[in-house]
């Protein structure tokens, strides 16, 4: 079975969405008014540049907007070029937006098996919109057509009260009860806090009824300093889809573009001990899927349980299909990223 090489947080810059969750760091930043992005390369050429020989191998690639991803109507193009070249993809999504589910669903069997969806349960958006049917219905059709999936909700204090109906819905239309994630507050950039009222107890009280893997892990990170050697900007990065720009993680020392010269290697650069971030609140995937080898953690997998063999490539870790640096390679590395143009 397929090991994991890379993974790729792949960025669509789209703001825009068709709904207005409170909790949403587009709703917190008001940028829903900005327009559908133009993408200055070709789902072939980009797939040349993010092809398993320049990388190194079969890599997991995350496509998320910052906005509601599949507006974009070229990201179905991308998803399957990806897959086409053989790696596994994600999509991260709302679920509105039927028409993109309808294309999907008609890919070769083969490339469904390497999908994944994280569908986004934003239950109170969906109850005051009348959307239900056509969310759940659009889940179902892509599991039914051989995809895999998950059903996250991101806690909010305004869903308090819908709590035991937000559990009964899931498991009326699916079988089983959702994941429970954990929103960050950005509207400060002093350590990225729970976005919450509640005191952190109670908060953990009140969401730890769902018996979600997710968020007890998180719990577990959240707020916490990573002060570890991390591979992310080597084993992990972040591109932008729309432009090629490439950064090691979502603060970055350095940034180049990957997609116009494709002829050249990309300059693979880990962040080592010199993380700009608060805390690594995607942590549920770049310090479970290896990026800091000497954090236990559990699988990806363990986290999502899934379609057999989504499952298998989410149970690799990032060591296994790389090879870990020398105490000297480090020291360059951490040498390296301080002093870089710090963006």
């Amino acid at each position: 079975m397929d090991k994991i090489k890379r993974y790729i947080e792949c960025h669509v810059p789209v703001t825009t969405c068709t709904l207005r969750c409170s909790y949403c760091y587009i709703t917190q930043h008001r940028l829903f008014e900005g327009p559908l992005p133009e993408f200055r390369y070709t789902p072939e050429h980009v797939r040349k540049a993010l092809s398993k020989e320049r990388l190194g191998g079969v890599c997991l690639i995350n496509l998320c907007g910052a906005g509601e991803t599949l507006l974009a109507k070229e990201v179905v193009e991308y998803a399957r070029a990806f897959l086409e070249e053989g790696h596994y993809v994600m999509i991260v999504t709302n679920g509105t937006i039927s028409k993109r589910f309808d294309d999907i669903a008609s890919f070769p069997a083969h490339l469904k098996k390497h999908l994944f969806f994280k569908f986004s349960y934003h239950y109170l958006e969906f109850k005051q919109r009348g959307l239900f049917d056509v969310f759940f219905n659009n889940i179902r059709k892509v599991r039914d057509a051989g995809c895999s999936f998950t059903l996250e909700l991101t806690p909010s204090d305004d869903m308090v009260p819908y709590i035991d109906e937000i559990k009964q819905r899931a498991i009326a239309e699916l079988g089983a009860p959702n994941h429970v994630t954990i929103a960050r507050d950005e509207r400060t950039k002093n350590r990225l806090p729970m976005l919450t009222q509640l005191s952190r107890q109670n908060y953990i009280d009140t969401w730890k009824t769902f018996d979600s893997a997710l968020f007890d892990y998180k719990l577990t990170i959240f707020g916490h300093k990573r002060r570890e050697f991390c591979y992310a900007g080597d084993w992990s990065f972040c591109v932008n889809l729309a432009t090629g720009k490439m950064k090691q993680c979502y603060r970055s020392y350095y940034r180049t573009d990957i997609f116009r010269d494709i002829s050249r290697p990309i300059p693979f650069r880990a962040i080592g001990n010199c993380c700009k971030e608060h805390h690594c609140y995607n942590g549920h995937s770049l310090i479970v899927l290896g990026d800091i080898p000497s954090q236990s953690t559990p699988t990806y997998a363990q986290l999502r349980n899934r379609q057999p063999e989504m499952k298998s490539f989410m149970s690799s870790k990032l060591k296994e299909s790389n090879t870990e640096y020398t105490l000297w390679k480090k020291i360059k590395a951490n040498l390296r990223n301080l002093t870089y143009h710090i963006i």
